[in-house]
């Protein structure tokens, strides 16, 4: 799958792992709600999306890995990924693999969904 939506996730992931919250919220729309994969619960609003991983980064030290990209029949992009997750003396406190699923919108990320 090749699509600017792909563009869009890859540098998403790249801008995650780097910690990198400007071009992270870049991407986002406004209004985008975006799951509390963390805590539980969603968050709401581009502001609170940067305010929810900067409170995760401060405890834990997740890398999530890109493999695969598929477009589901709703139009929303289906990305598989490799998620390392290590507390904050290095320990590894997952490892596993996910679905995260997005619906754009006007070219940016207007809705994230986890599914395990």
């Amino acid at each position: 799958m090749d699509s600017p939506a792909k563009a869009v996730l890859t540098n998403l992931y790249a801008a995650f792992n780097e910690r990198d919250i400007p071009t992270l919220l870049a991407a986002l729309t406004p209004d985008v709600f975006w799951p509390n994969g963390w805590e539980g619960g969603v968050v709401h609003g581009r502001e609170m999306v940067g305010v929810y991983w900067r409170r995760q980064w401060e405890q834990i030290e997740p890398i999530v890995t890109p493999t695969a990209f598929s477009t589901e029949a709703d139009g929303r992009i289906a990305v598989t990924v490799h998620q390392v997750v290590y507390d904050k003396t290095g320990a590894k406190i997952v490892d596993h693999t996910v679905t995260h699923a997005y619906r754009f919108d006007g070219g940016s990320v207007a809705e994230m969904e986890i599914r395990e």
